[in-house]
């Protein structure tokens, strides 16, 4: 169990995982939930089991080698991720650059990830809820999921309520699991070396699917 008397221990400092959604069968599975299933994924590949509660967030820790994980996924609803996170961070004593956010970008093609040491919260409500309860600080990491543009006119707000269609699911479960391999390289190599080989592949990625349909 990963405690806050760990830290004194002279062992690892633990990362946090956080996944951004809102909770309840009627949101599963749509493109603003696409950060809670990036846990999901994470945590099955891994072994952890969410099976608690911690500062209103369904909640698991465990290790990835020698490195201590802990996973969140907040229930508070999208626009109040941040009632959760901030407590979870401030209770462990983790310094903002421990912490990484999943969470779903209409300024990404969908399928496309990429890992970002520290940002402003583009419109998206759950960053602004986080940002606000880590007092206007910005410097987390977040892992963007990309979910595409609306198509047309289409209200932004029904577009991210909205369940993926089976091309765009296919193209959202590959990028989970590699995500997962991302994430696993930030926890061996550290975030630098890790985002721009990450990132330098989901470039191409983002290339070679320009002109595929979905």
């Amino acid at each position: 169990m990963i405690t806050r008397r760990c830290f004194y221990s002279g062992a690892p400092r633990p990362w946090l995982f956080v996944g951004l959604g809102n909770p309840g069968d009627k949101y599963k599975g749509t493109r603003h939930n696409v950060g809670l299933e990036m846990i999901d994924t994470f945590a099955e590949a891994q072994g952890i089991e969410m099976n608690t509660l911690n500062c209103k967030a369904i909640f698991g820790q465990g290790f990835v080698d020698d490195a201590p994980i802990l996973l969140a996924k907040p229930q508070t609803y999208m626009n109040l991720s941040g009632e959760s996170t901030g407590p979870l961070a401030a209770y462990y004593k983790l310094p903002l650059n421990r912490v990484i956010v999943f969470h779903d970008d209409m300024d990404l093609p969908c399928g496309v990830l990429r890992l970002q040491d520290k940002g402003g919260h583009g419109s998206h409500n759950g960053l602004k809820s986080i940002i606000y309860h880590f007092r206007g600080n910005r410097e987390f990491v977040r892992l963007r999921i990309g979910i595409g543009r609306p198509p047309g006119q289409m209200d932004p707000k029904a577009f991210l309520l909205q369940k993926f269609n089976a091309s765009a699911r296919e193209r959202i479960d590959t990028a989970l699991q590699e995500g997962v391999d991302g994430l696993k390289l930030v926890l061996s190599k550290g975030l630098t070396e890790s985002a721009r080989c990450f990132n330098t592949a989901q470039k191409y990625k983002h290339i070679r699917l320009q002109n595929m349909p979905i």
